[in-house]
């Protein structure tokens, strides 16, 4: 039988039912999609899938916008229209020979920066605390 229940957009905060069994346990709903998971289509037979693509806004079968909104912290952009029309992913739990699976880290990683500089620079550069004559900024 199946039930709808309640989720949120974790972008704009925009709160949709969707109609499912209840013996399906829900891992989380993100941003992104957890690394080895599966999903599909909310209108396809997610029962059989480690989770469930949406678009925020998409009024696919068995999916649908309350107009309301949540105020959970872990919101993105409160403020933000909503429905905003982003993916989100809703995972179940999975289990491998009786053991829940855990989701791994994204391997792919972003360099904020370089590894910096590997000493001065140069005259051009920065000088130290002492000044260009080395003396503390003191003539003598």
């Amino acid at each position: 039988m199946s039930y709808p229940v309640r989720y949120y957009c974790p972008h704009c905060g925009a709160v949709f039912e969707l109609e499912r069994e209840g013996y399906l346990a829900d891992k989380s709903v993100t941003p992104y999609p957890l690394v080895g998971w599966e999903y599909v289509a909310p209108d396809a037979d997610f029962e059989s899938a480690d989770g469930v693509r949406l678009v925020c806004g998409d009024g696919a079968d068995g999916l649908r916008w309350i107009g309301e909104r949540s105020e959970a912290d872990d919101v993105e952009d409160p403020s933000s229209e909503a429905p905003c029309g982003r993916e989100l992913y809703l995972s179940f739990v999975r289990f491998v020979d009786g053991e829940e699976v855990e989701p791994e880290p994204d391997r792919e990683q972003t360099t904020i920066a370089g590894p910096g500089p590997s000493g001065p620079r140069g005259p051009d550069g920065p000088r130290g605390p002492g000044g260009p004559s080395g003396s503390g900024g003191f003539e003598r």
